[in-house]
């Protein structure tokens, strides 16, 4: 444990309660992550100290009383936003999320008893090493994540701690051990009680690790606050271009994308409709007909639900929307998309498309090397500074009304203007441009 080095900025803060006569350690996640061979991105400190002790132990420093019902002081030291939090055991929890009240200990062994998993609940400082009560090293030896005690009474304390266990799982490869596992799936309900805040904030952490696994072994967990996914587990789609039912579609194309939040939710989402449009065709043919339009409005009111922003509910909704349209490696088509959706848009609609086709039948893959050639040619368009949209071109409203057009008839000139050039029937020059108006001015007279 020689090699554990804390930042000067965490030291200063447990030497400064030890000077004081109190005992500190970092706690927690930090610990885990260094055990896990992962760079801590930040630190909480416990101490016997109580809240009183600890401001008046770190007099020098900037104090925020943060949550000081629970113990807890946020120090800043030398920049760093450092939580200290007293000892504590919780009472009641009748909300599944926060006790009613604590009480402060002097016994670091009841604070650490408090916490939700093993691999959590370790504790460390340079004078003593780590603390190590309930076998956190052993588990993460291991690849596990263990409830502390009984797992039952763990998630009815803290309904969150569900998710939290499958993000840990997700995003360290680890894999939940069965009496966890059972009390997992047993207390899914009490997602029910958590906000829809909380629990996006797991989410999106989970579904950007190693979530496959997590996704297929806990898909009631996560319909319990995304119910049509349950709908998808065993819908076979009846056609050639898939080998697998919904469910195992969608956590093929998750994971076959990269862990960009925005890319992971849409493929998450992405035929979460497709159950509900179900139909067969006289030929014994699966089809799905409006689907995309309906994953749209299922993935819009899960994002209201949830209150993610603005921002990831129009990218992935519009993401979703288009995610079945047909993109051809053509270079006048390229030109249209890129004016349509944009550079950033395309390149994830490229994306998304490539990742649907991966989780179809082998033989359904072909167009993945049309999205890739498709993507090549828009880069090649973009680096080359080809004409495709209204602000490239090299006349604007101006010169139009200069001409004698008015109102609507301007825009209406500028788009035709811009359909010749991505159509290579004209070069992207004033001269050629004005020409075209002139010469159809001319002819109509």
């Amino acid at each position: 444990m020689n090699k554990f080095s804390l930042p000067e900025s965490v030291e200063a803060v447990i030497e400064r309660l030890y000077e004081s006569g109190y005992e500190a350690y970092a706690v927690g996640g930090s610990v885990r992550n260094f055990l896990l061979g992962l760079e801590p991105k930040d630190f909480d400190i416990t101490t016997s100290a109580t809240p009183d002790e600890i401001k008046k132990a770190l007099s020098g420093f900037r104090l925020i009383e943060t949550g000081i019902k629970y113990g807890t002081v946020t120090v800043i030291s030398r920049g760093m936003p450092i939580e200290v939090t007293t000892y504590r055991v919780d009472g009641d929890y009748s909300d599944n999320r926060r006790p009613e009240n604590v009480t402060f200990t002097t016994k670091l062994a009841e604070d650490l008893k408090r916490r939700d998993f093993t691999v959590n609940a370790m504790a460390y400082n340079t004078r003593t090493g780590i603390i190590d009560i309930f076998g956190g090293r052993t588990d993460l030896r291991n690849g596990i994540i263990r409830a502390i005690g009984d797992p039952d009474e763990r998630f009815n304390e803290d309904g969150l701690r569900i998710l939290r266990a499958l993000r840990f799982a997700s995003c360290y490869g680890l894999k939940i051990e069965p009496a966890t596992a059972d009390a997992i799936h047993r207390n899914r309900k009490l997602l029910e009680n958590i906000s829809g805040e909380r629990i996006a904030s797991e989410l999106n952490k989970l579904i950007c690790g190693e979530c496959g696994n997590i996704l297929r072994e806990y898909y009631d967990v996560i319909s319990v606050f995304l119910p049509e996914f349950a709908a998808c587990h065993g819908f076979e789609q009846h056609t050639k271009y898939h080998d697998r039912d919904v469910m195992e579609h969608i956590i093929g194309t998750v994971t076959a994308i990269e862990p960009r939040l925005e890319l992971r939710l849409t493929m998450l989402l992405h035929d979460i409709g497709k159950p509900m449009y179900f139909t067969m065709g006289e030929d014994g043919v699966g089809h799905f007909k409006g689907h995309a339009k309906g994953s749209t409005a299922i993935a819009e009111s899960f994002f209201k639900r949830l209150k993610y922003s603005n921002a990831v509910s129009e990218t992935v909704s519009a993401l979703i929307r288009t995610h079945d349209i047909l993109i051809e490696n053509r270079e006048n088509l390229i030109k249209r998309y890129l004016n349509r959706y944009g550079e950033d848009m395309f390149f994830d609609m490229i994306k998304v498309h490539i990742a649907d086709d991966m989780a179809k039948a082998p033989e359904s893959r072909e167009r993945i090397k049309t999205y890739r050639a498709a993507a090549e040619t828009a880069r090649k368009i973009i680096a080359e500074k080809q004409c495709f949209s209204l602000k490239q071109l090299a006349v604007n409203g101006r010169d139009i009304m200069a001409l004698g057009y008015k109102g609507a008839e301007i825009g209406e000139k500028l788009n035709m203007l811009l359909e010749i050039v991505i159509d290579g029937k004209c070069e992207n020059s004033k001269d050629a441009l004005i020409g075209v108006l002139e010469n159809k001015s001319g002819g109509n007279e």
